[in-house]
């Protein structure tokens, strides 16, 4: 659950955790099952706590494998939530990785990645 608590930092905490990587982020909480509340609340959460594009960087990736098969929906679903607070292509991106799966050695094959784009120069 690394990639939903990397978001959690960034939205309660800005000024400490000025970007974040969402690597293969866990949005349906738990096993995927009819009416699970879960990514409804984080949906919610992120629409009343995202901090200011501004002065903040995010990045979210996913596979389509294993538990990442689940994402591909849902990660569309903040997407939009990120285009409607303002993020824009400057502030954050969203990669799907097709044949990759929720696993240390998907991420170890892309960590680059995230780093680059959460390192760049403003």
């Amino acid at each position: 659950m690394g990639g939903l608590i990397s978001m959690y930092a960034i939205c309660e905490y800005p000024k400490v955790f000025g970007a974040a990587a969402c690597v293969s982020t866990h949005w349906p909480g738990a096993g995927s099952f009819a009416n699970n509340p879960l990514p409804a609340a984080f949906q919610a959460y992120l629409k009343d706590h995202l901090p200011t594009p501004r002065k903040n960087r995010l990045y979210f990736d996913y596979g389509d494998q294993t538990l990442d098969a689940l994402y591909p929906p849902l990660q569309a679903q903040v997407d939009e939530i990120m285009k409607t607070k303002g993020f824009s292509s400057a502030n954050w991106t969203t990669k799907g990785f097709p044949g990759e799966d929720h696993s240390e050695r998907s991420w170890a094959k892309r960590l680059e990645i995230p780093m680059l784009f959460l390192l760049k120069a403003k």
